[in-house]
C-alpha cells in the first residue's frame, strides 16, 4: 500500500513540476524582449534600442522613418492591451470584449460624433506631411509586433481578436483624451437643478455670478426636466471606464534668475485617474538630425510631454468650458423635427450597431441638432420627449491634433512650437515651455468663444430661439499667456487665469490651494535646483487647509466636549496642513469636511445628487467660502419644518458625529488615527476586478501621503466609511534641469511596462511613493553601457 502511495505522490509531484516548468516557460514566452535580434520589415537600416535598468527604449536609428517603425513596436509589445482599450472607447466597441457590462459606456461615446469627426480630419490630411508618414512608420511597427510578437496575456483571457491599428485609432484616442478633460457635463446639470428647485439664492455660494443674468427664470405648469441624470450618467461612466481620465496637474518653470545655476528648470506633474498600467510609456529617440525624450499615450505616435538639449515641454488641464448642454425643443406635430430660430428643422438620425460579446447586437439611433448629439438616447434618465443636446468644440472645430502634437515634439524654436500649440482647438490645455537659452512660458490652447452677455454657461441653456448660441470665437492671440514675465516664473495649477480685454473666461477652474502653495514657495526663492524642485513636486502642505479649520473651530460650541473630542481640537489648532503618514490632523479633518458638506448639502440635494456634488469641482471651490457664510441658505436642515439651524450648530454636529465615527473605525486613542491607516492607493487593472486575478494585475495597495488639492496631489472620493481610497494623482513627476540635462528626473507610479510578466511592471512604485526619482538618460556611453540591447535588422523582401 506503502509503495502505490509513494508512486502516486511521485506521479503527482512530477505533474506539478511539469506544470511548474511549463507555466515558467510560457511567462519567459510572454515577456516583452528586451535583448536580442530581430528582423523587422519596411526599416532601412539595423536599428538598436537600449532598455535602461527601468525598461526604457533608447532608439538610435538613421532615419526618423526607422526609429517609428521601432518605437511603434517596442511600444506594443510593452502596452498593446492598454493600446487595444485605448482605441475602443471612442467608437463604442468595449461590448465586442467585455459584453453587456460596457453597453452603457459604448452607448455614450458611439454617440459622441468623435469617430465621425475623426474621419473627416483624416480625409482632409496630406498624406506627403511627415506627421503623417512619421505616424503611419509607427502604426506599422505596432502591426508587425501583432502580427510575429507574443499575445498579451489579457487577449487570451477575454478573447480579442487582433485587428490592424489604423490612423483611425489614434484619432479616436485623441478624442476620448480630449472629452476626459471636459467638466461641463459634470456640474451644468447640476448647478441648473439647483437654480430651477430653489432660486438662485442657493447658488450664491457657489460662486457663480448672477448678476448679467437679467432674465428671469418662465414659470411652467408642467413638471420642469430634471438634468441630474446626465451628471450622474457621465460620471458614473468616466469613473468605471477602463482607462481613467485626465483631471488636473501642476507645473512650474523656473526662469534662470530664479535658478542656483543659472538654466531654466523646469518641473510637471499631470494629475491623471490611476489606472494599471499607468497612462505614459516613455521614449527616447535619437537619429542624425533628431533627439526627444518623451512620454506618449498609449497608441499615439509623438508625447504630449518631452524634452531634449533644446527645450522641455509639458501640459496641465486649462479647465476651459468647451460644452455647452442645451435644451431643444420637439415640434409637437412632428417629433423628427425640433424647433430652430428660422422655424422647424429635422433631427439628423445615424444608425450605429454596437456589437455586444455573448449577446445580440444593439441597434442606436443617435439624433443629432445644429447644436451636437441629443444625450436622452445615449444616456439613462432623462424624459425623451425633451431632448438635450451637446455642443462640443472638439468635434465641431477643425481638428488638427496630429499636426499640433508633431509640432510640439519637432519644435526648431520658440515661435516654431508656439504655432504648434496654436492649432489645438480642444481640449483646453495650460502648454508649459522652458527651454536652454533662458525662455519661459507657457499658453493656453483651445478654441474659446463668447456668448452674448447675460447667458451663463454654467447653466441647461436655451436650443431653441438662438439667443443662447455661441456668439463669437475669439482669435489664438487672445488666448491667456505668459512668456518671460517679469517675475522670473510661469506656473498653472488648473486656476482660471487673470481677466483678458476685461474677459474672464468661464470654466470649471479649481481652487487656489495648489496655486497658493505653488507661488508662496516660489516667491521668496532665488537659488532653486533640482533637489529643492524633488522637494517642493511632493510637497502635501496644504496653504488653505489651517484657515478652514479656524474657522470650524470658531464655531463649535465648546461647552460640553468629551475628552477625545477636546484631544481632536488641539490636534487641529496646531496643525499646519501637511499629510505626512504619521499625521492624525488630516484624518480628523477629511471626517470633519465630509460631515459638514453632507449636514449642510445634502438636505436639499438629495442622496444621489449629493454624491455627485462631492465628485465636482464646485465642491472643492466652495468649502473655503462657504463656512465663512454666516447668512448661507443651506445651514438650515429644510427636513426639520419647525427649526432653523445655525452655522454654529451644523458644524458643531458635524464635528460630534465626526469624532464618534473616527471612535468606531480607529478605537479610542486619537494618537493612533493616523493618515496611513484611511489613506491608500491601489492602480487597477481592468481585469483585477476579478477577486482571483487582482493580485496578478493589481499594483498595490500601499499606504500613501499627500492628499486632494495639496501640490501631491492624491485624490480620492469622500465616502461614509471613512477610508480615503485614492483614485488618481500625478501620472509622472518630471523635472528637467537645463544645467544637467542628461540627469533630468522622472518617475512613474508603478512601472513602463503593461505586462504583468515584466520586470518593469511596477518597478517604480515604492520610489513614487516615496516621492523618489530616476534618471532620464541622455548620454549615449552611460545608456549602452547599463542596458540590455535589443537589435532590429531590416528583413530581405
Amino acid at each position: 500500500m506503502m509503495k502505490i502511495l509513494r508512486k502516486v505522490l511521485l506521479v503527482l509531484l512530477s505533474l506539478v513540476i511539469v506544470l511548474a516548468v511549463a507555466m515558467l516557460v510560457y511567462g519567459y514566452y510572454l515577456k516583452p524582449k528586451y535583448e536580442g535580434k530581430l528582423r523587422l520589415k519596411n526599416i532601412q537600416k539595423e536599428t538598436t534600442v537600449y532598455f535602461d535598468e527601468f525598461g526604457v527604449p533608447h532608439i538610435y536609428a538613421t532615419t526618423s522613418k526607422d526609429a517609428m517603425v521601432a518605437l511603434g513596436y517596442v511600444h506594443a509589445q510593452d502596452r498593446l492591451w492598454q493600446m487595444e482599450l485605448m482605441r475602443r472607447i471612442a467608437p463604442g466597441r468595449l461590448s465586442e470584449i467585455f459584453g453587456s457590462v460596457a453597453l452603457k459606456n459604448d452607448k455614450f461615446f458611439a454617440g459622441l460624433g468623435i469617430e465621425e469627426a475623426s474621419a473627416k480630419a483624416i480625409a482632409g490630411l496630406d498624406k506627403n506631411s511627415p506627421s503623417y508618414q512619421l505616424t503611419m512608420a509607427y502604426l506599422d511597427g505596432i502591426n508587425q509586433y501583432m502580427d510575429e510578437g507574443t499575445t498579451p496575456i489579457e487577449f487570451s483571457l477575454v478573447g480579442v481578436k487582433k485587428e490592424k491599428f489604423t490612423i483611425k485609432d489614434v484619432y479616436n484616442i485623441f478624442g476620448y483624451m480630449s472629452f476626459s478633460f471636459a467638466m461641463a457635463q459634470k456640474s451644468d446639470p447640476l448647478l441648473t437643478d439647483i437654480r430651477n428647485k430653489y432660486g438662485m439664492e442657493y447658488l450664491k455660494d457657489f460662486g457663480i455670478d448672477g448678476s448679467f443674468n437679467t432674465t428671469k427664470i418662465k414659470n411652467a405648469k408642467d413638471r420642469p426636466q430634471e438634468y441630474a441624470a446626465i451628471s450622474k450618467s457621465v460620471a458614473s461612466l468616466l469613473d468605471q471606464s477602463p482607462i481613467s481620465p485626465f483631471i488636473g496637474s501642476n507645473s512650474w518653470v523656473i526662469a534662470p534668475k530664479k535658478t542656483k545655476n543659472g538654466k531654466v528648470i523646469f518641473a510637471n506633474d499631470p494629475h491623471i485617474g490611476f489606472s494599471q498600467p499607468g497612462t505614459w510609456y516613455e521614449a527616447h529617440i535619437v537619429t542624425p538630425d533628431f533627439e526627444l525624450y518623451g512620454c506618449y499615450l498609449a497608441g499615439t505616435p509623438y508625447p504630449l510631454l518631452g524634452h531634449n538639449r533644446d527645450y522641455a515641454y509639458g501640459l496641465t488641464m486649462f479647465e476651459n468650458d468647451d460644452i455647452d448642454l442645451y435644451q431643444e425643443q420637439n415640434n409637437p406635430a412632428n417629433t423628427n423635427e425640433y424647433k430652430t430660430p428660422t422655424g422647424f428643422s429635422a433631427y439628423e438620425i445615424q444608425e450605429k450597431t454596437i456589437k455586444v460579446k455573448d449577446s445580440s447586437n444593439v441597434v442606436l439611433k443617435v439624433k443629432t441638432t445644429r447644436h451636437g448629439p441629443v444625450m436622452n438616447d445615449l444616456i439613462d434618465g432623462l424624459q425623451q420627449d425633451k431632448p438635450v443636446a451637446m455642443s462640443w468644440i472638439y468635434t465641431q472645430q477643425p481638428i488638427q491634433i496630429l499636426d499640433a502634437v508633431y509640432a510640439l515634439s519637432h519644435a526648431k524654436s520658440k515661435a516654431d512650437f508656439q504655432k504648434g500649440v496654436s492649432l489645438i482647438a480642444a481640449p483646453g490645455l495650460n502648454v508649459m515651455y522652458g527651454d536652454a537659452k533662458g525662455n519661459v512660458a507657457w499658453w493656453a490652447t483651445g478654441k474659446l468663444y463668447k456668448h452674448k452677455e447675460g447667458v451663463n454657461p454654467n447653466f441647461i441653456l436655451d436650443g431653441s430661439s438662438g439667443k443662447d448660441d455661441i456668439e463669437q470665437y475669439l482669435d489664438f492671440s487672445k488666448n491667456p499667456s505668459a512668456v518671460n514675465p517679469r517675475w522670473n516664473y510661469v506656473y498653472s495649477a488648473n486656476n482660471q487665469p487673470e481677466a483678458i480685454d476685461g474677459f474672464s473666461y468661464p470654466g470649471y477652474y479649481l481652487p487656489e490651494d495648489r496655486a497658493k502653495r505653488i507661488t508662496q514657495l516660489l516667491n521668496p526663492k532665488s537659488d532653486w535646483d533640482m533637489v529643492s524642485v524633488g522637494k517642493m513636486i511632493f510637497d502635501n502642505t496644504s496653504s488653505v487647509a489651517p484657515k478652514v479649520v479656524k474657522d470650524l473651530i470658531s464655531n463649535v460650541d465648546q461647552a460640553s466636549l468629551s475628552e477625545n473630542e477636546k484631544q481632536a481640537l488641539s490636534v487641529l489648532k496646531v496643525w499646519k496642513g501637511s499629510n505626512n503618514l504619521s499625521d492624525v490632523a488630516p484624518t480628523i479633518y477629511n471626517k470633519w469636511i465630509f460631515n459638514y458638506l453632507r449636514n449642510t448639502f445634502e438636505d436639499e440635494l438629495g442622496a444621489e445628487n449629493f454624491k455627485m456634488f462631492l465628485g465636482t469641482h464646485i465642491m472643492k471651490q466652495i468649502i473655503a467660502r462657504q463656512i465663512t457664510n454666516e447668512k448661507s441658505l443651506w445651514w438650515d436642515n429644510i427636513n426639520t419644518k419647525n427649526e432653523k439651524e445655525t452655522r454654529s450648530q451644523i458644524v458643531s454636529k458635524s464635528f460630534k458625529e465626526s469624532v464618534v465615527a473616527l471612535e468606531n473605525q480607529l478605537g479610542k486613542t486619537v494618537s493612533d488615527w493616523t493618515w496611513n491607516k484611511v489613506h491608500t492607493v491601489e492602480h487597477q487593472h481592468p481585469l483585477g476586478k476579478v477577486a482571483a486575478l487582482r493580485s496578478i494585475f493589481n499594483v498595490g495597495p500601499f499606504e500613501v501621503s499627500g492628499s486632494t488639492e495639496v501640490i501631491n496631489n492624491l485624490f480620492f472620493d469622500f465616502t461614509d466609511d471613512g477610508n480615503y481610497i485614492v483614485k488618481g494623482g500625478p501620472s509622472t513627476r518630471r523635472i528637467i534641469d537645463f544645467s544637467d540635462i542628461e540627469n533630468s528626473w522622472s518617475i512613474l507610479p508603478t512601472g513602463q511596462s503593461g505586462n504583468p510578466l515584466s520586470e518593469h511592471y511596477s518597478d517604480q512604485a515604492e520610489l513614487y511613493n516615496a516621492g523618489k526619482f530616476r534618471r532620464m538618460m541622455l548620454n549615449k556611453e552611460e545608456i549602452v553601457r547599463t542596458s540590455t540591447k535589443l537589435v532590429f535588422i531590416p528583413r530581405k523582401k
